[in-house]
């Protein structure tokens, strides 16, 4: 198994259980947008103690450029603006719809990797990213694909396309930093990426909730209200690091298409949660598009 292939998986089950505790506090302590700044917030301690714990252990680190500071911030800007045009996606009574749109992330990085970096994928690779992504779209839609693809859009599909849209380049964009920097192992240049990123999405969140947080959500207080979960959040933000530093690593081993492809494998991990831990019941579509992702992920990884 490649390696970058071994490292997409762990980063897709860390985000796995991201989710699930994110979900928990939006559900029981926090607004939507006040529990997505969790992510963002509490992963930066986190990512700076990887990066000292590799500063202590002697690795070297490449100096900063202006390139990789310009892409650091066109992917963590994209970041926030996709996780908030999902939470929009998510109030609409079509928030299914916005869901299944916002998977075509996988088919949009591939363009943004072509006009960005130019990268190209081959079509043993674009092929299983087709069938993988018609997997996610049965998952994504109880209700069944053919009434997403006979209802068009909408408003909540045009949000999900701006969550892929914006997850996608922010994806390019991550790899495009970490490539940038001259020198230095993978996995520094990944923490370092990391490490910056999450710094700026932080900043820009805390700004949000104390600013504009008030005016945009009618919530007072945001930060408190974030700051009194920090025993909740903390695993939160535990989570999403791994997670982070998971996909940065394998995108700076790998193109970021195919990485965020067999990311989709979190879906199944999602599922599996689902049947072990709630003991909730799976419908004929879904196993089978469990069975599309598992297959396009194989033509992916093996051909």
């Amino acid at each position: 198994m490649d390696l970058w292939v071994a490292i997409t998986l762990a980063a897709a089950f860390s985000q796995t259980l991201r989710t699930a505790l994110e979900r928990r506090l939006a559900n029981t302590e926090l607004m939507a947008i006040e529990a997505a700044s969790v992510r963002f917030c509490f992963a930066v301690p986190f990512a700076w103690l990887y990066v000292g714990y590799l500063a202590i252990n002697n690795f070297d680190f490449p100096n900063i450029n202006y390139a990789f500071l310009g892409y650091v911030f066109s992917g963590a800007l994209p970041q926030i603006f996709g996780t908030f045009f999902l939470l929009r996606a998510f109030e609409t009574r079509n928030f299914t719809v916005g869901t299944a749109y916002s998977k075509t992330e996988t088919m949009q990085i591939v363009l943004f990797g072509l006009l960005l970096l130019g990268e190209t994928i081959t079509w043993s690779a674009f092929v299983g990213i087709l069938v993988s992504f018609f997997g996610v779209l049965l998952l994504s839609s109880r209700q069944g694909w053919r009434q997403i693809l006979s209802q068009g859009p909408g408003i909540a599909g045009w949000f999900g396309i701006a969550t892929g849209a914006c997850f996608g380049l922010a994806a390019v964009c991550y790899r495009a930093a970490s490539l940038s920097l001259p020198e230095g192992e993978f996995f520094v240049r990944a923490a370092m990426t990391v490490a910056a990123a999450t710094t700026i999405q932080m900043i820009v969140m805390v700004l949000y909730l104390g600013f504009w947080g008030p005016k945009l959500c009618g919530e007072k207080n945001s930060i408190i209200r974030v700051a009194r979960t920090w025993r909740s959040s903390v695993w939160v933000g535990l989570a999403g690091m791994i997670a982070s530093t998971g996909w940065f690593t394998a995108m700076t081993l790998e193109k970021a298409a195919l990485v965020r492809a067999l990311g989709q494998i979190e879906l199944l991990f999602t599922l599996l949660f689902t049947v072990f831990l709630f003991r909730e019941r799976i419908s004929a579509i879904e196993l089978t598009g469990s069975a599309f992702i598992v297959l396009g992920l194989l033509v992916l990884v093996l051909y």
